[in-house]
């Protein structure tokens, strides 16, 4: 991982040195150099190196998906009134709102400069950006929803975040000149693994020890987000007949007794459930990538990814 993180960092640092000073460009900079795992752009690396092709070789269209994910988390950061990110000022908090509207609009613009070498790979991002966006917008639609079911809630997910990383590697996958069954097997290979993240994370934000996250338990059930776990436990709630969870959701967040809830989402069983499915899919996706007809030794790095991005200590 760590030569690829040098490769994308370097490719990071060179585009952000070359902007115009200012304006636009210095809340793109800034954001671009906190501190980050650069988990996408090294997917796509690592899947064109997987069909024998050179990570330098596809490293505009890996910038192009970080600078992407980058403009997703500004405008992010403006819906949800964060006021830090990564420990630091977002960009909103730093230059204001209308700013931070721009300059990730202007960085959404410089992603398709850099994607659009090859036509197959910019009718592929442009459909995934899409798909996040549409993502973005059913996870706001929860917040105001009673009813949202298990099934809407993973369909979300998909968009919001597993799409992201099938493109990635899809990409690298087609710069090195893949064929389609590879890399349809790839693109579920990263569908399985955002799945498995999105619920690690869920996981992580409910039940993660503060010492460890450097956040408090149960962030998302404070807010009211509607996560996995939140739905799947009035869905179990439901079933057993018990109102302790929604009745902690009637109450203003400050109000909320979340280690109650959190115990009430161990008791119904919800977060063994969520643990054994993020089990499931990241069991999926290491068979779709067994199934890529490359040496096993170039799907190494992608496998320990995997396994670092779904085995966080909870």
């Amino acid at each position: 991982m760590e030569r690829y993180q040098r490769l994308i960092g370097a490719r990071v640092e060179a585009w952000c040195a070359a902007l115009p000073e200012g304006g636009l460009y210095a809340p793109m900079a800034y954001l671009l150099r906190l501190p980050a795992k650069r988990v996408r752009p090294a997917l796509t690396l690592m899947a064109c190196e997987l069909f024998g092709g050179k990570a330098e070789d596809v490293l505009d269209e890996a910038l192009g998906i970080e600078l992407f994910h980058n403009f997703t988390l500004m405008h992010d950061d403006i819906m949800d009134a964060a006021p830090l990110r990564r420990g630091l000022p977002t960009v909103h908090e730093k230059w204001g709102v209308n700013t931070a509207i721009l300059s990730g609009d202007a960085m959404l613009v410089k992603a398709y400069q850099l994607m659009g070498k090859r036509p197959e790979v910019l009718e592929l991002f442009g459909r995934t950006a899409l798909e996040v966006c549409e993502g973005q917008q059913l996870d706001m639609d929860f917040e105001r929803r009673e009813d949202v079911r298990v099934g809407e809630c993973l369909a979300m997910l998909h968009r919001k975040t597993a799409v992201l990383l099938a493109c990635a590697l899809r990409t690298g996958a087609m710069v090195a000149g893949a064929g389609t069954k590879d890399q349809e097997r790839l693109v579920a290979f990263g569908e399985h693994i955002g799945l498995a993240f999105q619920l690690r994370d869920d996981l992580l934000d409910a039940f993660g020890d503060p010492a460890n996250t450097g956040k408090q338990r149960g962030g998302d059930l404070r807010a009211g987000k509607k996560t996995y776990l939140l739905i799947r436990g009035l869905e179990r709630a439901a079933e057993n007949r018990t109102g302790m969870l929604r009745e902690e959701l009637t109450k203003r967040p400050e109000q909320r007794d979340v280690e109650r809830m959190l115990t009430v989402l161990e008791t119904l069983g919800v977060r063994d459930e969520t643990e054994a499915l993020v089990i499931k899919h990241h069991r999926m996706a290491f068979a779709q990538l067994m199934a890529v007809d490359a040496p096993e030794e170039r799907k190494m790095p992608l496998i320990a990814l995997a396994d670092r991005l779904v085995d966080r200590v909870v």
